[in-house]
């Protein structure tokens, strides 16, 4: 197995930082409540941003969070939205409001000589918050951006309910290739998200024409497409989690039966993979994987990668 889908050597830890009221008048506070997976140990390290899915909470990604941590990346989730849930619009908004508050405000919530290298930053999003990397990406942002992005990864993303229900703004052109974008661009895609959960649930939860199919087609190489195809749309998040809404979301979609630990550590992998090959010029784990998917803990299949 590649080392990228084992925990890193690098010690981690969590940092939750709220939005203060202050916020507002202090541009050094954070615009929105931020999860941080950083490494402890001395170093300069690369940062993601991590944009969760409709409805869901920052923290039900910390398994994946951790697991990218320690292979010596700081990642920050951001919690965009909380009660209401936001527009496609807003959401993009919240979005570029944290991206732009990171060159003054993340140093100074990390340990001690921890630096955040934000040469080096690639975003990346789940579902909804998928869709909403990619049109933060593609400039649909109403306010400048104060960062480039290097990378952009889609975890299972999804452009809306259906063909007549899609999210605003209408990012897919369905035409191949068509994404005007000039970074390397992974998509992580599921088996069973096409699929509903069941008779009575009218809508699966990453239809058909709007999920990461349409997404890897519609991305410009240097771009890798991974379909983990016994796992379902939420089948990355931690286990058990809190709440109403994470009971919600462990019955909403498609789930596949096997252990959710092995897709935390396969999405988390090829993150970690990609990352390494365009943020460090370390390109060994992905290209393994390429070649042999039987690599990951998750059975992979298909796997695409169109070189530049």
């Amino acid at each position: 197995m590649a080392s990228v889908f084992n925990e890193g050597k690098f010690p981690f830890k969590f940092i939750t930082e709220e939005t203060p009221f202050s916020s507002c008048f202090d541009s050094s506070a954070p615009p929105k409540p931020l999860l941080i997976a950083t490494p402890t140990v001395s170093g300069t390290y690369p940062v993601l941003l991590l944009l969760h899915g409709f409805y869901l909470r920052n923290y039900f990604y910390k398994g994946i969070l951790q697991h990218i941590a320690s292979h010596g990346f700081i990642v920050v989730g951001p919690q965009l939205y909380s009660l209401v849930p936001a527009t496609g619009p807003e959401e993009i908004e919240s979005a570029a409001k944290v991206v732009n508050w990171l060159p003054e405000g993340l140093q100074s919530l990390l340990p001690e000589n921890v630096v955040a290298d934000l040469t080096k930053f690639a975003l990346s999003g789940h579902s909804r918050g998928g869709k909403a990397a990619f049109a933060l990406a593609l400039g649909y942002a109403k306010a400048s951006l104060s960062l480039k992005f290097s990378v952009l990864i889609g975890i299972d993303p999804v452009a809306g309910a259906n063909q007549y229900c899609r999210t605003n703004p209408h990012i897919l052109t369905y035409v191949p290739r068509s994404f005007d974008l000039n970074i390397p661009v992974a998509v992580i895609g599921t088996g069973l998200g096409p699929e509903k959960k069941n008779d009575c649930m009218s809508q699966p939860c990453a239809p058909e024409g709007l999920n990461h199919k349409e997404f890897f087609n519609e991305s410009k190489p240097p771009c890798a497409h991974f379909v983990a195809k016994d796992y379902g749309h939420m089948d990355m998040l931690d286990d058990d989690l809190p709440g109403v809404v994470g009971a919600m979301s462990g019955c909403m979609c498609k789930n596949g039966s096997g252990p959710k630990d092995l897709m935390r550590k396969s999405v988390g992998g090829i993150v970690v993979a990609f990352l390494n090959a365009y943020l460090n010029g370390e390109d060994g784990d992905l290209l393994a994987i390429v070649a042999d998917p039987a690599l990951s803990p998750a059975e992979l299949e298909p796997v695409e990668f169109i070189n530049a």
